[in-house]
């Protein structure tokens, strides 16, 4: 509703604001404000915590070595978080060392980014050598050095809680065992001692490739191939 004025105004104050909801915002907004989140103008700490992790492939005689370096934010507070700043990779082969070289520095960019940089795994995962990729110690396929770097990154966002650890319930744990067990019992293992082969050694001796786990863990139980590592089955 309109106010009249009758009088000549002679003086003027700038109205404050009352002492209910709107002190209440403001006092909440610097709450939130103080949150940091990872983003690119982030600067480097002198200190980082990270991991290292030690690939070795077929395709060389030496090792590569990933270090992940990660910044802590938020810390000592309810809003602790890790995230992965910095990547580095060094071997004593020195046949790739432009395109790691190049690769570390684009996937660390990545990171500073800040934002999701989850999508790093597949597409890593999803590089294939056109001359034919490996097996892991284990059985477990890599198409390529590319996806295992990317199975590496993988492992690590699951340890610092940026991805979820897919695994198998109780029953499902129960029943691998249990086919794992039986066909244990009726196919003696050869044991190896190579640092990285194409070797079985965790799985009867026989046993063809999964599609899902890519770990060579299929085997013939009940009639229909079960794998031992993830338990899919042709029969479903």
């Amino acid at each position: 509703m309109p106010i009249r004025i009758e009088r000549k105004i002679v003086d003027y104050e700038v109205a404050k604001p009352d002492e209910g909801g709107q002190t209440e915002q403001k006092a909440a907004a610097p709450v939130e404000s103080s949150i940091q989140h990872m983003h690119e103008r982030i600067e480097r700490p002198e200190v980082l915590e990270g991991s290292t992790y030690k690939i070795k492939t077929p395709l060389s005689e030496h090792a590569l070595y990933v270090t992940i370096n990660d910044v802590v934010l938020n810390p000592g507070s309810e809003h602790e978080i890790r995230r992965p700043f910095e990547i580095f990779i060094n071997s004593k082969n020195m046949d790739h060392f432009q395109w790691i070289v190049a690769l570390t520095r684009i996937i660390s960019a990545v990171f500073r980014k800040g934002g999701d940089c989850t999508f790093l795994v597949e597409e890593l995962k999803s590089v294939f050598d056109p001359q034919g990729g490996y097996f892991k110690r284990g059985g477990k396929f890599m198409p390529s050095l590319v996806a295992e770097i990317g199975e590496v990154i993988d492992q690590h966002l699951k340890k610092i809680g940026m991805l979820d650890t897919e695994g198998l319930d109780e029953h499902q744990r129960a029943f691998i065992e249990q086919k794992r067990a039986e066909a244990e019992a009726r196919a003696a293992q050869d044991q190896t001692a190579a640092d990285c082969d194409d070797s079985t050694d965790q799985y009867p001796e026989g046993a063809q490739l999964c599609g899902k786990c890519h770990t060579k863990a299929m085997v013939v139980m009940d009639g229909c191939l079960t794998c031992l590592n993830c338990g899919d089955s042709k029969c479903g």
